[in-house]
């Protein structure tokens, strides 16, 4: 088959496939018109921040574990949402994105390993009943699935990225200001301090990519939904 027409042919399935998946990447054609409009991807890092912001009466794990699982399940989230970016990315042949999100995904991986090591787990421990400690159904460091578009580049992607370690270290510093206990206090300022960390290397990192040109979104053979 000419390499051309097998590209678009897998554009296009992987387009149908991404229409139906409610948890992936919402790559659809009125994501890819409005890119197009702006000349960049909406990473809406404000809004977010706004829409996930915890309220003042923001209720405070009561122990160190209950704390720690909180911390396990936002690194895992984001694991596996970034798992889940890559997996589109290969699917709408963007390989240097896939393999960043990738790299990313790793990364919060071995955070989530790092915190199981340091409370001597086995297994995640079951979650306090009742809603977490932030807004919304997805915790703090989870990239919103609907941020991402089918063309985007790697400075995108580290854009997505820097906005989600922010919003964990804003997160953990309310923690720190609402915090009753000692042992959960002291915790959320080593987490803080490390998103901070973080959020450093997600900037150094967005200095060695290119940014996007502003036609970045324009695609001559787009996908389309045959059905």
């Amino acid at each position: 088959m000419n390499p051309a027409v097998r590209t678009s042919a897998t554009k296009r399935i992987a387009a149908k496939k991404m229409t139906v998946a409610a948890k992936k990447p919402h790559l659809t054609k009125r994501t890819a018109k409005n890119a197009g409009k702006t000349g960049k991807l909406a990473v809406r890092k404000q809004t977010a921040g706004t829409k996930r912001e915890a309220t003042p009466g923001i209720k405070a794990p009561r122990t160190l574990t209950e704390f720690m699982a909180l911390a396990l399940l936002m690194e895992t989230e984001a694991a596996q949402r970034y798992a889940e970016f890559a997996d589109a990315m290969e699917m709408h042949n963007n390989p240097e994105v896939a393999d960043l999100f990738r790299r990313l995904a790793d990364v919060e991986a071995r955070h989530a390993q790092q915190i199981m090591a340091e409370m001597g787990w086995r297994e995640a421990p079951a979650l306090p009943p009742g809603k977490p400690s932030w807004d919304g159904f997805e915790a703090p460091e989870t990239t919103p699935a609907d941020e991402v578009h089918y063309l985007m580049q790697p400075y995108q992607a580290l854009q997505l990225a820097l906005a989600s370690e922010q919003r964990a270290e804003q997160f953990f510093a309310r923690l720190v200001r609402v915090a009753k206990v000692d042992s959960v206090r002291k915790a959320a300022r080593e987490l803080r301090a490390e998103e901070r960390e973080h959020v450093a290397l997600v900037q150094a990192w967005m200095k060695k990519v290119p940014k996007p040109a502003t036609n970045w979104a324009d695609d001559p053979d787009p996908p389309r939904d045959t059905d």
